[in-house]
């Protein structure tokens, strides 16, 4: 599978009607993919989760990058996003498609190498329970990589999240702090990530 780039799995997983993305944007994808393949160690065999998964882009690179004797837990909450990530998951052997909860990923327990959201974090209504299944879904010393953004000034917050939010992203700072308060250490910050946003890496303590 490896072979595949993203593009031509998309083409093959999604109706010619339904490509939102140009080729453009499905680059951009990749481009972040494989940095969080160095970032992640995702090495061929690797077990990884997408949490809030979406379309599956990321998936479906990481899908590639871990390879048939890997494997890729892909979780959504929306349920019309699901049944996409189920149809990918009947035609790439290496993914699962899992359905989250609002206070639980549905991971099972140390099932990860590595684990990544993007743009996720800023819409969790419960994050300190789903912080703790990040946690606890982690084989000891595994990592977790959390892409989002900080808050647009005078943005509204996603409904029902936090106070603390102060808009419509994820302030660094706050992000560090629930992630540490659950278990987690920092790994390292990048403030360089594409589109403005930041990626922090944390790590599960273990061997």
């Amino acid at each position: 599978m490896r072979h595949r780039s993203l593009i031509a799995l998309l083409a093959l997983s999604v109706p010619l009607g339904g490509i939102v993305a140009p080729c453009l944007a499905q680059d951009s994808y990749q481009k972040e993919a494989d940095r969080l393949a160095v970032l992640l160690n995702w090495q061929p065999g690797a077990v990884v989760a997408d949490i809030g998964a979406g379309e599956g882009q990321m998936t479906l690179a990481a899908a590639e990058h871990v390879g048939p004797t890997g494997h890729v837990y892909s979780t959504e909450l929306d349920t019309k996003k699901l049944a996409h990530l189920e149809e990918l998951a009947e035609k790439e052997k290496n993914i699962t498609a899992i359905k989250a909860a609002e206070a639980d990923t549905n991971l099972p327990q140390e099932c990860c190498d590595s684990i990544f959201m993007r743009l996720v974090y800023h819409h969790l209504t419960k994050p300190a329970e789903i912080d703790a299944s990040l946690l606890q879904s982690l084989k000891p010393g595994g990592l977790l990589a959390v892409i989002d953004e900080e808050p647009a000034s005078g943005s509204s917050k996603v409904e029902g999240v936090p106070e603390n939010r102060r808009g419509h992203g994820m302030p660094q700072k706050i992000l560090i702090k629930e992630l540490t308060s659950a278990g987690f250490e920092v790994q390292k910050a990048y403030d360089d990530w594409p589109d403005n946003n930041y990626c922090v890496v944390f790590h599960k303590p273990g061997p």
